[in-house]
């Protein structure tokens, strides 16, 4: 089968934990075992958020006020690299030697009147408490909302349109290289107004799910999983009567309301590639993930 596995950015360094790149070393090296069975025997895409990395980024460049901090699509690309070059080396020494894997710095267009630039909602960065947040807000001009009992930064997440790479991913699959692409959603970019084939990159950050689906269908890949640190999703979060969904459709879910910053995207987006192809999409956790190719746990 050809897959594409979408590691959630929270996966990869889970909520709370120190933001240092040997606490993420250390997710990766968990992720890529559960990964290295299913690259034995299918052709595999991975994609992953970035979430936490990007946000750190962009407070690490705040802080050094000599020079203008960088942009959130130059961010992005930053830790497309940074996180594929660990996928990369941690499951490679899993995996025989002369298994080839590339890395795409991935850029997806994005359209200028999408209705997220008004209404952010892609959360990044660490937690905080409600009157660091506030601190910060003031200090910085940065938006913030409540994920969970905490507060978190959140920036423009349009939808993504097209994946400008796709061709090079293909070819790669071809020769039978694991690809690692799309992070964090891929690099937003999108054509300047009244300029005939001038890209540019966006102060935003695309749903990783969004564009995981994008990357699944134009692949025609035969299963998308979305990966997080969630054993399920769940109707009726939160509350007494919350039970977690095993086996659904797209058309039984659409009265079902989810968290927008969270599991939301994660079922728009598996609604999206099962209604579009008539292919299994799964959201599940990491170590889960054998179980749901061989289909004993799906959503």
């Amino acid at each position: 089968m050809r897959i594409v596995v979408a590691l959630g950015g929270n996966a990869l360094l889970k909520r709370g934990e120190p933001m240092n790149a040997q606490v993420q070393r250390a997710n990766v090296r968990i992720a890529a075992q559960a990964l290295a069975p299913i690259a034995k025997s299918h052709q595999l895409v991975i994609s992953h958020g970035n979430g936490p990395q990007v946000g750190l980024l962009a407070l690490q460049g705040a802080a050094y006020e000599a020079v203008e901090a960088y942009p959130l699509d130059v961010l992005g690309a930053e830790t497309e690299g940074m996180i594929g070059y660990m996928i990369e080396q941690e499951l490679g020494n899993l995996l025989p030697f002369d298994v080839p894997f590339a890395t795409l710095l991935t850029m997806v267009e994005v359209s200028a009147d999408d209705p997220g630039f008004k209404n952010p909602t892609k959360f990044v960065g660490p937690i905080y408490e409600k009157p660091e947040a506030d601190r910060i807000a003031a200090e910085k001009g940065w938006i913030f909302k409540a994920d969970g009992a905490k507060w978190r930064r959140v920036v423009p997440s349009p939808i993504p349109k097209r994946i400008f790479e796709i061709r090079p991913v293909k070819w790669l699959l071809e020769q039978g290289t694991i690809v690692i692409c799309a992070g964090g959603g891929g690099i937003p970019t999108m054509y300047e107004p009244g300029a005939e084939r001038k890209l540019a990159g966006v102060e935003a950050v695309i749903d990783k799910d969004y564009c995981s689906a994008l990357l699944a269908r134009e692949l025609d890949a035969d299963l998308l999983v979305m990966l997080t640190d969630a054993d399920a999703v769940y109707a009726d979060w939160g509350k007494p009567t919350q039970r977690p969904i095993r086996s659904t459709s797209p058309d039984a879910l659409a009265g079902i309301s989810f968290a927008a910053g969270s599991m939301g995207p994660k079922v728009d987006a598996a609604c999206r590639f099962a209604a579009a192809t008539g292919k299994p999409a799964a959201i599940g956790a990491l170590a889960d993930l054998n179980r749901i190719v061989a289909g004993e746990a799906e959503m």
